[in-house]
């Protein structure tokens, strides 16, 4: 008994090789569609860091902004706004901007105005992260072909070698095949995570605009027009 056991532990780190090789040849006889795979994993690493850097809160929204903003606007020193907010590389510094030029049109003129601003921003952030959706309803339908494609072919070999007296060729095959499914969904799953990810980063920002500047416009707008500004609405693109 002891024997056995000692011999099962001798060789089970070469079962544990032998099967990492296997593993690896089948990677490598997966076929065109792993290829395909592989480079749309590419692209899901690409577009993610891409987004990470670049649609951040900085570039939509500066928490102190409004603070500096506010009693310059209520002293009307304008051209120290208008200073203040050429520097600023933000959503909110565009939309201040242009409330701030058009300051003497109506508030319903004002919100429609800023709504469209944000808006477009916003719609043109999402679209950036817009390939994470393709990547993640391609990629397993890629898998899924290899997968077809390599049962095909692996039932084609067995139909014309030693037919069902060899299990183990067929297992090879379908095995290989397998290997496109799994790696279409090994790709599609965090790009589909990373796509929910963005979109809700996408509404929590719209909402983060919507709130500070229908507080800070009416506040500001108060004295000097009757209207309300409440009607801002900020809608990014839905994919």
């Amino acid at each position: 008994m002891l024997k056995c056991l000692t011999a099962v532990f001798l060789m089970s780190p070469m079962a544990a090789t032998a099967a990492e090789i296997n593993m690896a040849e089948q990677f490598s006889e997966g076929g065109i569609a792993l290829v395909v795979i592989l480079l749309m994993s590419i692209l899901l690493v690409a577009v993610s860091a891409e987004r990470l850097v670049n649609f951040r809160t900085k570039t939509i929204f500066s928490d102190d902004l409004i603070a500096r903003v506010k009693p310059l606007w209520l002293a009307g020193n304008f051209d120290k706004i208008h200073t203040l907010l050429e520097l600023e590389n933000n959503t909110l510094g565009r939309i201040l901007n242009y409330l701030l030029c058009h300051r003497h049109q109506q508030v319903s003129v004002l919100a429609l105005g800023a709504s469209e601003i944000a808006s477009l921003e916003l719609r043109q952030h999402q679209q950036k992260a817009y390939a994470l959706a393709i990547v993640a309803t391609v990629a397993p339908i890629v898998g899924l072909l290899g997968t077809v494609i390599g049962m095909i072919e692996a039932f084609h070999v067995i139909a014309y070698s030693q037919g069902m007296g060899n299990p183990a060729l067929l297992a090879g095959g379908i095995s290989k095949a397998l290997i496109n499914t799994a790696a279409g969904l090994s790709v599609a799953l965090p790009a589909l995570a990373m796509h929910h990810f963005f979109k809700h980063r996408c509404v929590m920002y719209s909402l983060l605009l919507e709130q500070t500047i229908n507080q800070s416009v009416n506040e500001w707008f108060a004295s000097s027009n009757t209207d309300s500004f409440t009607n801002l609405k900020v809608v990014p693109h839905a994919n």
